[in-house]
Order: C-alpha cells, then sequence, then structure tokens
C-alpha cells in the first residue's frame, strides 16, 4: 500500500474512481473533493490529499487535513476529510489497509505533532461505522449539522 501525489499523471485517474451506486450517498466525487481542497489550500489550511495504490494499481482516494489547534496540542489533529476504496477493489482489505497507512502518516508527523486522528460518516454507513471502530475509532458523541458523526483516534 502506498500514497502518492496527485499530478498531472494521475489526476484523471483519480477522478474517475467510483464506489458502488448504494455509496453514491455517502460521499461526494473525487472531483469535488479536489476541488475543495484547492480552495482550502488557498484559505491557508493544511490539506493533503493522496492516491492510493497497491501493486502499482490506483484504488482509491483520501483527502486529509491537519489543524495545529491553534498551537493547542489538546485540540490539534489530523482529520480524514474524504477516503474512498474504487468499487473494483473494494471487499479485498484494501480500506482496511490504507486507513492504518493514514494512521502511520499521521503519528510521523509531517505537518507536525497532532493528538488525534478524527473524521465524520453519516450513521447509516455501517461499512464505513465497522471499519472504523475496528481500527480504534471511538464515536465522540458530537454530531455534524449535517448529522455525520463524529470519530476519533487516539495518537
Amino acid at each position: 500500500m502506498e500514497f502518492r501525489e496527485i499530478t498531472w499523471d494521475n489526476y484523471i485517474e483519480c477522478i474517475e474512481l467510483q464506489v458502488t451506486e448504494e455509496q453514491k450517498r455517502f460521499i461526494s466525487s473525487n472531483q469535488h473533493a479536489l476541488a475543495e481542497a484547492y480552495i482550502a489550500s488557498k484559505e491557508g489550511q493544511v490539506i493533503i490529499t493522496f492516491a492510493i495504490y497497491k501493486d502499482e494499481k490506483m484504488v482509491g482516494f483520501i483527502s486529509m487535513y491537519y489543524d495545529d489547534g491553534d498551537g493547542n496540542f489538546e485540540y490539534s489533529s489530523y482529520g480524514v476529510f474524504k477516503f474512498m476504496i474504487d468499487k473494483r477493489y473494494q471487499g479485498k482489505g484494501y480500506g482496511k489497509e490504507a486507513m492504518v497507512k493514514a494512521i502511520e502518516f499521521s503519528k510521523s508527523s509531517p505537518h507536525g505533532k497532532a493528538r488525534v486522528v478524527e473524521l465524520t460518516y453519516k450513521p447509516e454507513n455501517v461499512v464505513s461505522k465497522n471499519l472504523y471502530s475496528s481500527l480504534g475509532f471511538v464515536e465522540t458523541g458530537n454530531t455534524h449539522p449535517s448529522g455525520e458523526v463524529y470519530a476519533e483516534f487516539v495518537l
């Protein structure tokens, strides 16, 4: 499993990755996520986007961010803003492997130290909930205005 930068050489392949029809209600397109990442980075936010590769094949996409908590470690975090595995590669354990890699990436503190890795998901997205909880993510009890549940992994 390898995370690679999105470049001119691979961005078309990245935006063509797709989830299953049923999963589309849980997630925006990669094109939408890359546009959001571009705008957020222009506003000074630390945005990290990667194509996910397994055995030299692009199998997914992850968009993350870093928040230093305005200098307060207690509120510092890496966050997973978008995470997907293409429908052709689901059911092979790649999602779990990629999320472990995202946790390892966060632990390496490439943009600064953080207390947690945080993410949100729709409560009816049982597959994501089970994946995240199996890795040690714990729901915080908070919900996003969109109804998504917050969960965090303490680093």
